[in-house]
């Protein structure tokens, strides 16, 4: 009960947002409700409602290699679109619900019992592809026009609806009902004539993308039998995407005209499955599982299984024995930038911080475009007191990665450790900057200003950019007064 009074919270959070514009600066629209809803405003909505979720919901999912192949593959189905669409960004959250759901602005969460519960990474792939498609067919936008009432209002309350309707529907009634939004609770569910709007652009995406086109069915029917088993308690995709015979039949028909095309699955899907369930349950049970699974040779990717024992181990504070299933990764010749990280955790459990960063070096170089690994080998080189080395890093991967605000804390933390206040404080605030956290990046610039260290043409910098950041928050409390 806890998770869905939390999305309550959160949702009744951002429809009180809705006199003031959003807090955190949503433009000065000025539009009636007849208008069109701008890219521009979805997209300024949907940012300040991802940055409430990294806030205060504790069930975000905070995991680089998880966020990292989720983009991916959204990224891989996001190619194929023809035409402008925003620039799509994938999450996860720690749910034991079957859901997915899409927000303004291009922002798609998928909870993690989704992605465990996908047989495929094709049938994966098919749900991102039905969000992407609601997305880009502006099905949210469509749905809000249709409101009599200010377009920020309904946007608003359709992002706090979507949120609290991911578990239980009556909790996005009760959230769209506490403000301006009542009614929008009518329109949450997307209309049959939306849900095969999205079929179809889907599995166009799917096939475009090299996918299985026929898991997008399959996925979809074992979701409705299930529906049908647990009447009282179906999956809450089910609730927010009306599933019905005709629409499976419809899928089935398109798939029908198509040629046959296996597809593999990556090597990354199977693990981040396993990853994602070792967080199940105790540690005693997830490690009974895996082993299990690989004494009685039920598993469909042994790689993937002994990364999750490995993994299992750790969680239960047996390193030695997650070592044995590493030294088998090796011997399986299992080449993934997962394995490196997960050779790394178990060097720092052993207490060798050294020897977990030298194993990163080596993935750096190896996988150099993956953030997982660059985050974890800047933290191997903090914990074994490397803040020199650190700091040359950030510096170099920044060039390629400006808007990353993770390295940034990153890099305040490395300027922490040499004693440099000036730049610590420096770092921080642009981290905030990033973030959309106007105040708090402020408050870390008027700290650096304060800090003892720092030359003149850093501090000119800081001044500089204080002076930005202010105004941007002049702006920002404008738009909270306007009428």
């Amino acid at each position: 009960m806890r998770r869905i009074r939390f999305s309550s919270s959160l949702a009744v959070l951002l429809l009180g947002l809705v006199p003031v514009a959003l807090a955190e600066g949503l433009p000065d629209l000025g539009e009636s409700a007849q208008g069109d809803l701008s890219p521009r405003m979805e997209k300024k909505i949907g940012e300040a409602t991802m940055r409430e979720i990294r806030l205060r919901e504790p069930s975000y999912v905070d995991d680089p290699e998880i966020t990292g192949y989720l983009n991916g593959l959204g990224h891989r189905l996001a190619v194929q679109i023809e035409g402008e669409h925003p620039d799509f960004r994938f999450f996860a959250l720690r749910d034991p619900t079957l859901n997915a759901f899409a927000m303004p602005g291009g922002y798609i969460g998928v909870h993690t019992a989704l992605i465990a519960a996908a047989q495929s990474e094709s049938e994966l792939a098919s749900v991102l592809a039905h969000e992407i498609s609601h997305v880009t067919q502006h099905h949210l936008a469509r749905m809000v026009a249709k409101q009599n009432q200010g377009q920020l209002a309904a946007m608003l309350a359709m992002a706090a609806a979507v949120l609290a309707a991911r578990n239980n529907p009556d909790v996005a009634i009760g959230a769209a009902a506490a403000g301006q939004a009542a009614g929008i609770q009518n329109q949450l569910n997307y209309s049959r004539d939306f849900e095969r709007e999205a079929d179809r652009m889907g599995l166009q995406l799917l096939e475009k993308a090299g996918f299985d086109i026929r898991d997008m069915a399959s996925f979809f029917e074992r979701l409705q039998k299930f529906g049908r088993l647990y009447e009282n308690n179906a999956p809450g995709y089910l609730r927010t995407h009306p599933l019905t015979t005709e629409r499976i039949a419809d899928m089935g028909n398109r798939i029908q005209l198509r040629p046959y095309k296996q597809v593999p699955d990556s090597l990354d899907f199977t693990l981040v499955r396993a990853r994602i369930r070792v967080e199940e349950g105790s540690a005693e049970d997830v490690v009974s599982d895996f082993e299990t699974r690989l004494k009685d040779r039920k598993f469909a990717s042994e790689p993937a299984t002994r990364y999750g024992l490995a993994r299992a181990y750790l969680r239960a504070k047996n390193p030695d024995a997650a070592a044995v299933q590493i030294a088998e990764l090796r011997r399986l010749k299992v080449s993934s930038p997962m394995v490196e990280t997960l050779a790394a955790e178990l060097q720092a459990a052993k207490g060798d911080t050294a020897g977990a960063a030298r194993l990163l070096r080596a993935a750096a170089a190896r996988y150099p475009s993956d953030r997982a690994v660059a985050y974890a080998l800047v933290d191997a080189l903090l914990a074994s007191r490397r803040a020199d080395e650190a700091l040359k890093f950030v510096a170099a991967d920044q060039v390629g990665h400006t808007t990353d605000f993770r390295m940034r804390d990153l890099q305040a933390k490395a300027y922490a450790m040499q004693g440099k206040q000036f730049r610590q404080h420096w770092a921080q605030g642009e981290s905030y900057a990033l973030q959309g956290q106007t105040l708090s990046a402020i408050e870390q610039l008027q700290l650096a200003q304060k800090a003892p260290d720092g030359d003149f043409y850093d501090r000119s910098q800081v001044d500089a950019r204080l002076r930005e950041l202010k105004a941007l928050r002049a702006e920002e409390a404008r738009q909270e007064n306007a009428p």
